[in-house]
């Protein structure tokens, strides 16, 4: 598995007793149990963020393990069987148009939609915000669809975050995803090995937070 965030990239294998994130090999009972504190000792604060939101998808992930050679058959079983399992949903339809209504009306101040709009602009004209090095690296900048794509991320990070409006760090959080395969990169970027990412962190380094 590969993961990509705004805190960075980590090439992960799971095996059933034990977890490699990077260069790093844990048991899953000792990374699962690990403190914030030690999270930060050992990759850093930002390595702490990455762990909070990858920590219980890693868990699910793992959990699917089969524990032994009769689960093993078990699964064989249930996925090949003629008829299928019966699956008993855990959100209907009208849910799901409920709360897409609670995500629109989360509130994204002016200065909010200027971040993005400057973000964006930044891909485009970056020259303009002090990124003169990436002017040869970026072929051509996001669209107006990036700084929509962008606003309603953050809204629905800012909703899962349980607040009713957005703030610069769910800019931040969603930024990498929205705009990664909205940026086109130049001969130069990939002749130096460098990655829409990078480039995407620069910006945030660079761009005024509101």
């Amino acid at each position: 598995i590969n993961i990509t965030s705004n805190s960075g990239s980590y090439n992960i294998t799971i095996t059933p007793k034990h977890i490699k994130i990077g260069c790093q090999y844990h048991s899953k009972t000792a990374w699962f149990n690990f403190t914030e504190n030690e999270i930060v000792k050992m990759d850093g604060e930002k390595a702490v963020e990455w762990w909070r939101t990858w920590k219980p998808i890693l868990k699910q992930i793992c959990d699917s393990f089969a524990s032994n050679k009769e689960e093993e058959k078990q699964i064989i079983r249930m996925n090949i069987a003629p008829t299928r399992q019966n699956v008993q949903p855990l959100i209907t339809p009208r849910d799901i148009v409920e709360v897409r209504d609670i995500v629109n009306k989360i509130y994204i101040d002016e200065k909010i939609e200027r971040y993005i709009v400057d973000i964006v602009f930044a891909t485009r004209y970056p020259s303009d915000y002090g990124l003169n090095e990436l002017k040869s690296i970026i072929s051509f900048g996001a669209s107006p669809r990036a700084s929509i794509s962008m606003a309603l991320a953050a809204r629905a990070y800012a909703f899962l975050r349980g607040r009713g409006y957005v703030i610069p760090e769910d800019v931040r959080a969603v930024c990498h995803d929205v705009m990664r395969h909205r940026i086109g990169l130049s001969y130069e970027a990939e002749a130096n090995n460098i990655g829409a990412d990078e480039v995407i962190s620069q910006i945030l380094d660079k761009v005024a937070v509101p």
